[in-house]
């Protein structure tokens, strides 16, 4: 048995036939850039104080993805990431572990035998020929199904920037209900690259696709891609989102990742979340972050408030 599954609040996949048809009747709404700009800016300016502050930054901690995706990736360093994620810090904080660790498809095994089957932290792989997406879509299936055999709990996959950018969104929508179908139990997270999207329109329209195509979560970056996570383009997916429930009554996740490196930028993240969608996505279950760096400057932070003073860096296991 792997670890605990994930509350189901993703989509069911239009089947592909139907996919066109999808495509002309999704009346995505045009996005209003600046009060976009305007209202992002303004979560940045809120002040959260003591046990308010204090219960934000560990449910940001149960909300951080811990991730490792580099060429000199090895067993030994997936298992230092798990231990990190199941004990981000000494006890005496009373933290909750991590959401998940994010790997490569080869190292999803060594994860699995690290964590066992009864983790509370979930395996998640990147996957479709991360981060380009530019694999032939047979290649892509194969390696999804691989990735869920080896144990994986969630698939990140990346859409094909390229067809979207093209206009062929059917394309774009098949693929990702074929992801959805090679997943199985695994949860789908589509990664649509924003920082190579151009517009807030076009962030719109990848949102809404992937959402109809069957994505438990929109994800805004691979983190290879400058710019990746920004408050703006945040609010445009959660935007997204609010109105998919709206009509159709399902919860989609949503993982910002990549740029969110401070404890202040990430309560501003969750105070957006708490405004756009509400008290039901504030769980590691509908809002995560990709950003193994955060986790460090949150444990900073939690430090003062619990001892009253802060804590440097390399009092913390490095993620």
């Amino acid at each position: 048995m792997k670890a605990p599954a994930l509350k189901k609040v993703g989509a069911t996949p239009v089947p592909f036939r139907d996919s066109r048809l999808a495509i002309r009747n999704l009346g995505v709404p045009t996005v209003d850039a600046v009060m976009v700009e305007e209202r992002a800016a303004a979560f940045t300016k809120r002040s959260i104080k003591t046990s308010t502050k204090l219960a934000g930054l560990k449910m940001a901690v149960a909300m951080c993805d811990l991730t490792t995706l580099e060429g000199k990736d090895t067993p030994g360093k997936v298992a230092y990431l798990c231990r990190k994620a199941l004990a981000p810090a000494d006890p005496k904080y009373n933290l909750p572990s991590c959401a998940a660790v994010c790997v490569y498809p080869n190292m999803v095994k060594y994860a699995r035998k690290f964590l066992g089957d009864h983790s509370p932290v979930h395996i998640a792989s990147v996957a479709t020929g991360f981060p380009s997406g530019q694999y032939p879509l047979r290649t892509k299936l194969e390696e999804v199904r691989r990735v869920v055999g080896d144990g994986a709990d969630e698939v990140d996959m990346v859409i094909d920037r390229g067809a979207f950018l093209a206009g062929d969104h059917a394309k774009m929508f098949d693929e990702i209900a074929a992801t959805k179908q090679a997943s199985g139990p695994a949860h789908l997270k589509v990664i649509l690259e924003t920082g190579e999207l151009v517009t807030y329109d076009n962030v719109r329209l990848a949102s809404e696709i992937a959402m109809q195509a069957g994505a438990d979560f929109i994800k805004t970056s691979t983190g290879k891609v400058n710019p990746a996570a920004t408050i703006p383009v945040t609010l445009v997916m959660l935007e997204a989102i609010r109105d998919y429930f709206f009509a159709t009554g399902i919860r989609i996740g949503m993982k910002p990742a990549g740029g969110i490196r401070t404890a202040k930028q990430a309560l501003a993240y969750l105070v957006m979340v708490k405004e756009t969608l509400g008290d039901d996505w504030l769980t590691p279950d509908r809002f995560r972050f990709g950003a193994s760096t955060l986790v460090n400057d949150v444990l900073m932070q939690i430090a003062k408030q619990v001892d009253g003073n802060y804590q440097g860096p390399d009092y913390f296991s490095l993620p």
